[in-house]
């Protein structure tokens, strides 16, 4: 995890406003993070806190490209990553979490990791499905084949037995 310190920001002594943070996120990001489906990526992630008496709010602004495999066919995929997202930290007795947006944190806390925030903000741009246009040709045609070969197969004799079934009830 030594990868990630640089996103451990320290808030106690931080006077009351506005401060910006930039971080290039990379590979070695997304290889901190167990059973990530992200092989690489180039993304810029901007970072303005601004710090007030009883808690903190952070707006994330994110851009660039994540490379992932296909879902059809697991050929590298290129995914563009765009946009913004706010975090609330509140301070408090103990971790809580109150929604989606709001954090709190016990209030003796000095700092805050905010790494497994950029990458769930990350995630979330993702598509359902993770999958190259189609009419480009992209997907391994191999690939591609055989999958289509197996669709077309023969199908199992229940399933159209239980198929003439519902046919006969319409």
């Amino acid at each position: 995890m030594k990868v990630l310190k640089e996103f451990v920001i320290p808030f106690v002594g931080l006077k009351e406003g506005v401060h910006d943070y930039e971080f290039e996120i990379g590979k070695s990001f997304f290889e901190s993070f167990e059973y990530s489906e992200i092989e690489q990526g180039s993304i810029r992630a901007e970072v303005s806190m601004e710090k007030k008496e009883r808690m903190l709010i952070f707006n994330f602004r994110l851009s660039g490209e994540v490379q992932l495999p296909c879902d059809r066919c697991l050929a590298p995929l290129n995914m563009p990553i765009e946009g913004a997202d706010r975090l609330i930290v509140k301070f408090g007795l103990e971790y809580e979490e109150e929604s989606e947006e709001i954090l709190v944190i016990p209030e003796t806390d000095s700092q805050i990791d905010i790494s497994s925030f950029i990458y769930e903000y990350i995630m979330l741009k993702l598509p359902i499905q993770k999958i190259h246009p189609e009419g480009e040709n992209l997907c391994d045609q191999t690939v591609v084949e055989k999958l289509e070969q197996h669709a077309q197969a023969d199908t199992d004799p229940r399933w159209d037995a239980l198929k003439d079934l519902k046919n006969n009830i319409d």
